[in-house]
């Protein structure tokens, strides 16, 4: 089980033009309260969240899913791989 609230918070800080890989969003304007209403699943390789503030873009792949939670789980571990 995963945090949604440090997911949430590592997701929007994936917010990129997937061309030119710029920023799409400023992570100091996403209000708090900001979370996930619901997700679908894309193909077999992805998903796709509906935000509270109405928006649903971007598709995110399993691998870089996982890869965000690895992440996390070392920095609330201080590091420490299991």
């Amino acid at each position: 089980a995963y945090d949604l609230d440090a997911l949430d918070a590592q997701v929007v800080g994936q917010c990129v033009n997937e061309m030119t890989g710029q920023r799409m969003l400023d992570p100091d304007t996403v209000p708090d309260d900001l979370s996930i209403e619901s997700i679908q699943i894309v193909g077999r390789y992805a998903l796709t969240f509906r935000w509270s503030d109405g928006h649903q873009t971007g598709i995110y792949s399993f691998r870089l899913l996982r890869g965000l939670c690895e992440q996390h789980d070392e920095i609330r571990d201080g590091g420490d791989k299991h």
